[in-house]
């Protein structure tokens, strides 16, 4: 337990440390943008970016896949089973996950308070009613990406990169069989019936109420899938040069 305890605590302060640069990178970004746009046209009335938490989901899917190799072998090597080092993994993810999460709720209330033009990717769907929510939703959103990346590298790092070529190429494949067969295979009422199950798995229902708490258990389910699969990938993960 006390190695796990270490292990933990390395993943987590290893990866705390950019999350300011990250968070001050954007915003100088955004910022500067904003500043030159508004110059340039002469006024600032609806100038900005929306939905910023597209940008943490970009560096939290990296956080996902960078580093695994190098964090792989070293803790191998200092003798850490895999489970060991897949728990300490998962715990980074739900810490770095839980931390942005929260400034993302907190920065895009605030924007949206100055300014209402500016929206967030929760508030835009959901509204802004509920804070904790909101940062829990968001937080289950990060864990999939997370999840998912590192499902992801796993993956290629075990079948090799040709196996990864192919299995990518067939993926786009199937997406593109699904989308002709939503167009030309299915019937209306069929494709209508998928969209609302959809619809209703993300808190929309019929009836146009919407329920908060549904969209929470959907993203758990596929956040704990994706978790599922990296683990099984990863108990018998051997790292390739």
């Amino acid at each position: 337990m006390k190695n796990l305890k270490s292990i933990v605590q390395y993943e987590c302060f290893t990866s705390f440390k950019y999350i300011w640069l990250f968070y001050a990178i954007q915003y100088a970004i955004v910022g500067f943008i904003t500043l030159i746009v508004g110059l340039a046209s002469g006024t600032f009335d609806d100038i900005g970016s929306k939905c910023l938490e597209t940008n943490t989901l970009i560096y939290i899917s990296i956080l996902g896949v960078m580093g695994f190799k190098e964090d792989f072998k070293m803790l191998i090597q200092n003798g850490f089973s895999r489970k060991y080092i897949f728990i300490a993994t998962l715990s980074m993810f739900a810490f770095i996950s839980g931390i942005m999460a929260l400034i993302d709720t907190i920065t895009g209330t605030l924007l949206h308070y100055f300014s209402s033009s500016y929206f967030s990717m929760y508030g835009a769907l959901y509204g802004y009613r509920h804070s904790f929510i909101n940062w829990l939703w968001l937080f289950l959103l990060y864990m999939i990406f997370c999840c998912l990346m590192y499902f992801v590298i796993l993956l290629i790092n075990k079948i090799g990169r040709t196996a990864s070529v192919c299995l990518a190429a067939a993926s786009g494949g199937i997406i593109l069989l699904v989308i002709a067969l939503f167009r030309y295979v299915l019937s209306a009422e069929t494709v209508s019936s998928i969209l609302e199950f959809l619809a209703a798995a993300m808190g929309f229902t019929a009836g146009g109420a919407v329920n908060r708490i549904i969209p929470l258990l959907t993203l758990s389910v596929l956040a704990a899938v994706f978790a599922a699969g990296a683990y099984a990938i990863i108990r018998r993960t051997e790292l390739k040069e």
